[in-house]
């Protein structure tokens, strides 16, 4: 990287901790083997998933403001980033941002460490219990635990209205603990070596952050507005013109250091000086943007803590149709709260239009890939009954509906096809079309929103209308009656994948389900398009499948690989890492297949025990020959939906393992933040699945239609005596229902309270019974359930 970036002592340095980290992930695999083994004997929880999976190294986490068009992201190592131009939407703010890498030493002439920017696992990262998104860094430090807290800030702290108010990021340096059996240093500094934004990302393990050191030179002069720091007044650290770069707030215990051209020429640092006493502390003000001074000002004068008070109050007000979901494993918990959270903070008001939109990332993907995005909406914001949330980034969407081509040779341009807008397209799925049908159908269908339905309806049935007509479409050379050939995925091959028909049908049947609840007069005809469409499609499926490669399983016996397209594709996409992601294990959740086909059967095994899983390399790159390995992908973790499969099926050890590793092995255990890649790319659109999954668990509407299922798969570690857990207001196709429950008597009593507030009764309901041992009785709203103690499953009225 040139000067000390790095040196031969770093390379030794990192070699030596390559190679600890190699022993480490190799004993975390060892053990979560073991545990597994453990695990076929008592059901998996959040603690044996915790040891499955090491944390996602090289995290990055965003920090800032519901729907502002910036964003803050602090790295690993408690770098912060304010990097306005990150697109083309944002392209005219260039040269306008700052890097902050912020460097704990007992002096300002300690050398730069050029390591800091590889994940040592030196900092570790979580969030400040209040409702305000306040992200902490904590470093250990000759014998001192020193820590950053940040949080954004708007004047006024209310929903933005432009897009590009003024963002600030708070930042507060403090000593939480100290080893005071030491010899302790009296005083203790933060360096903040100040540079350009100066960091590229790439998808790959252990890369995905790369020091560009000939961009790291700030674009203007900078200079301290006095030399020394003044509790008074504070300290400011202007650029060419007199903007604001950063300031140490007044009335602070500290004193302020500001050298040019250290560690290196192209730098700036300021060195940060407080006691070392337990509960000191110093605040920072950093803008996202250089600001006038006045605007500063004020809210410099607003202070940290007035500045908390009122993203506090602002962070806390949430829907009246949200959900609470409270289980006595908080980590299950505190992974929903935060998600819901950095889903508003994921997305952008655009001040070129006014639309509104969720990104498909904070930083690296700050554009829209609307099939995962969509997955947000329905598994995080509208199971968790954020419905104005999930309406308002779905508008849109809607607006934007018929001006995008499909993307395949033999589609015209169609009214109703449902695309990403052109202003966020990176590059356009034909699944993104079912994708969103399903989102709007499903909305619908979980809010009762009867403004939400009239207005879309329209939209919904010309949805619905491109599918027809696209299965109509003949001179393409495939498999007539489907969709025509056309883009899936990044591989950008047009092929008939089972990506694009699967989601497609997904739609489709949750539109006709929408239609019929509203009695829409082309209700029934859709309902037989979807019929017919199934019937072509699984009849192809299962003749393309006979010409597949065979393989032969642990018994003996042979199988057929399953096709991920029925046309088009290439050979080489069937050990592409997306036959597992996008391929032919889709077609449960999409609805084309069931999980107790023969096909599907063989294929989930061929994933889980497949001669291919003798190659896997834990914790490695994506572009692996793809497996399951505690039922999560080997290439995006997101895309697991193998757990369809286990949960269709009611294979609840198996459900329960992959619900569990996505918990722990899909987000950052620290930040809860979510990955691309393990070790690849961070912070994507929180499409939490394991949260759709732990719903389903609980309160199921999908499982059979008409049909309600409770406590299906409860967790047992969710049965205690001592907690009660709690799912109060939980959005179903039915009306939101709530549900809390426990155990009693030393375990021998299963106590269930069930309160629904239905907009249309189910057909049926159903409580499940857990298979907790002992289990002698059973009481449903306070009175005793008739039960033979052998009976899976009870319907109540």
């Amino acid at each position: 990287m040139g000067g000390k970036y790095p040196n031969p002592g770093f390379i030794l340095a990192l070699v030596v901790m390559c190679a600890v980290c190699a022993g480490s992930y190799a004993g975390n695999l060892t053990k979560g083997n073991v545990q597994m083994e453990k695990s076929q004997l008592a059901e998996p929880n959040i603690e044996t998933a915790l040891e499955w999976w090491c944390d996602l190294p090289d995290k990055w986490t965003p920090v800032g403001w519901k729907d502002h068009l910036f964003r803050f992201n602090i790295m690993f190592n408690g770098a912060i980033t304010a990097q306005p131009d990150v697109s083309a939407r944002t392209a005219k703010w260039a040269g306008q941002g700052v890097q902050l890498l912020v460097c704990p030493s007992t002096e300002n002439t300690r050398p730069y460490q050029s390591g800091l920017w590889h994940d040592d696992n030196s900092v570790v990262q979580g969030w400040i219990d209040c409702a305000a998104p306040v992200l902490y860094s904590d470093w250990a430090a000759d014998g001192l635990i020193l820590r950053q807290e940040v949080f954004g800030h708007i004047p006024g702290a209310k929903d933005v209205e432009s897009g590009v108010e003024p963002l600030f990021l708070w930042v507060r340096y403090s000593v939480q603990d100290r080893v005071e059996e030491l010899p302790l240093p009296e005083k203790y500094g933060m360096r903040l070596q100040i540079n350009a934004p100066c960091i590229k990302h790439s998808m790959n393990a252990r890369n995905n952050t790369i020091l560009i050191p000939d961009r790291a030179r700030y674009p203007r002069d900078l200079t301290p507005e006095a030399e020394v720091y003044n509790p008074a007044d504070g300290w400011r650290l202007l650029e060419d013109g007199g903007k604001v770069r950063l300031a140490v707030a007044p009335k602070q215990e500290c004193e302020a250091t500001f050298d040019p051209c250290k560690p290196e020429e192209r730098d700036s640092s300021l060195y940060i000086s407080m006691s070392t006493k337990k509960g000191t502390r110093v605040d920072v003000l950093v803008p996202m943007l250089p600001t006038d001074r006045e605007l500063f000002d004020k809210e410099l004068a607003l202070g940290y803590d007035g500045a908390l008070a009122e993203a506090n109050a602002y962070w806390g007000r949430i829907p009246a149709t949200a959900a609470r979901f409270q289980v006595p494993e908080d980590y299950v918990n505190r992974a929903i709260e935060w998600s819901l959270k950095l889903s508003e903070i994921i997305a952008e008001k655009n001040p070129a239009d006014g639309n509104y939109s969720m990104l498909l990332g904070s930083w690296h993907y700050d554009v829209l890939w609307a099939t995962p995005v969509s997955m947000t909406s329905v598994m995080l914001l509208d199971t968790m009954g954020y419905h104005s949330a999930a309406e308002k980034y779905m508008e849109f969407l809607r607006k934007e509906q018929g001006t995008v081509k499909p993307p395949g040779d033999h589609y015209p341009q169609h009214p109703g096809y449902l695309a990403t807008p052109k202003s966020l397209t990176a590059i356009n799925w034909l699944s993104d079309h079912g994708a969103i049908l399903w989102a709007a159908s499903e909305h619908a269908l979980l809010s009762g929103d009867k403004a939400f339905i009239e207005k879309w309806t329209p939209n919904i049935v010309k949805a619905c209308e491109f599918i027809k007509e696209a299965r109509a479409i003949t001179n393409h050379g495939g498999i007539k009656g489907i969709l025509p050939p056309a883009v899936a995925t990044d591989s950008g091959t047009q092929i008939q994948a089972a990506w694009n028909d699967g989601w497609a049908y997904k739609g489709l049947i949750t539109a006709v389900r929408m239609l019929k609840k509203i009695d829409h007069p082309r209700a029934a005809e859709f309902e037989a398009e979807a019929k017919e469409y199934k019937k072509t499609y699984v009849q192809a499926f299962r003749e393309k499948a006979k010409s597949m490669p065979a393989w032969t399983d642990k018994t003996g016996k042979k199988h057929r690989l399953a096709p991920t397209a029925l046309f088009g594709d290439q050979e080489w996409e069937t050990r592409f890492p997306f036959y597992l992601d996008t391929g032919p294990l889709f077609l449960v959740f999409s609805g084309l297949m069931d999980a107790d086909d023969e096909l599907m059967k063989s294929t989930l095994l061929w994933f889980r025990e497949g001669p291919q899983t003798r190659f896997y390399r834990y914790d490695s790159n994506w572009w692996q020959v793809p497996s399951l390995h505690h039922e999560i992908s080997s290439c995006e973790p997101i895309y697991s939906f193998n757990v369809f499969h286990s949960w269709q099926s009611g294979d609840r050890m198996k459900f329960l393992e992959g619900m569990y590793s996505l918990f722990t092995g899909y987000i950052s255990q620290q930040t809860y933040t979510m990955c691309e890649h393990r070790g690849g790319v961070m912070s994507l659109s929180p499409a939490l699945v394991p949260g759709y999954m732990a719903r389903f668990a609980v309160i199921d509407d999908q499982i059979k239609e008409g049909e309600l299922h409770l406590l299906r798969i409860i967790p047992l570690a969710w049965l205690k005596s001592d907690k009660e857990s709690k799912f109060e207001n939980i959005p179903t196709e039915f009306g939101p229902v709530s549900l809390k429950t426990r155990l009693a008597a030393g375990g021998k009593e299963l106590q269930v309270s069930f309160s629904p507030k239905f907009r249309k009764k189910p057909t049926r309901v159903v409580l499940h019974v857990p298979p907790v041992k002992g289990l002698a009785k059973i009481t449903l709203n306070g009175k005793e359930v008739e039960w033979d103690g052998k009976k899976k499953a009870l319907e109540i009225r």
